[in-house]
């Protein structure tokens, strides 16, 4: 019971001590998101002051116009040069990464070679219509070759054997047969 009573006490005493650690940071971090808004405000405020146009002549304006845009050409290429070199600085970590990749080699993973028969693939299934033993050459097709078809006529019937029709259709007699029969 004592060693419980101390146990509990001491969970309470650190949850307590969590808690108003957590509290206090939360107010810690508040504080310092406001410092830092107030950093970049002056910071802003100071390079750039607030424009005061009011009672300006049209020529102080358009020497103020040119002025903002002479800065921002000024940063825009300062920006431009910045984007290059992040680029070329991408492409060259890119190279450096192939070439490091290069070097080491590709690890293959060793593969486990797994002799399956066609009838152990079969048996993959579930339905008893696809357990029937695996004959492959029976969805093979069939040529049934007829004697009359074999007979060559050079002129009414078309050669069958591939052997003759190849040797048929070479050369201009067989470019001029296949020419005649699309149309």
């Amino acid at each position: 019971m004592l060693d419980d009573d101390w146990i509990l006490r001491k969970y309470l005493k650190c949850s307590i001590l969590q808690s108003k650690l957590l509290k206090r940071a939360a107010a810690m971090l508040v504080a310092e998101r406001e410092e830092q808004r107030c950093a970049t405000e002056r910071a802003v405020n100071e390079s750039f002051p607030p424009l005061q146009v009011s009672g300006l002549s049209s020529q102080e304006l358009q020497e103020l116009c040119r002025d903002l845009h002479h800065k921002i050409d000024v940063v825009d290429e300062a920006r431009y040069d910045m984007e290059v070199r992040v680029a070329k600085t991408d492409n060259e970590i890119q190279s450096l990464t192939q070439r490091v990749t290069e070097l080491k080699g590709i690890k293959r993973p060793n593969l486990k070679r797994v002799k399956k028969t066609a009838d152990d693939m079969l048996g993959a299934y579930t339905d008893p219509s696809k357990l029937k033993k695996a004959d492959f050459k029976v969805n093979l097709k069939t040529v049934e070759r007829k004697k009359e078809d074999e007979k060559v006529n050079n002129d009414d019937t078309e050669v069958t054997d591939w052997r003759k029709n190849v040797e048929a259709m070479s050369g201009m007699e067989g470019r001029k047969k296949l020419f005649n029969a699309g149309q």
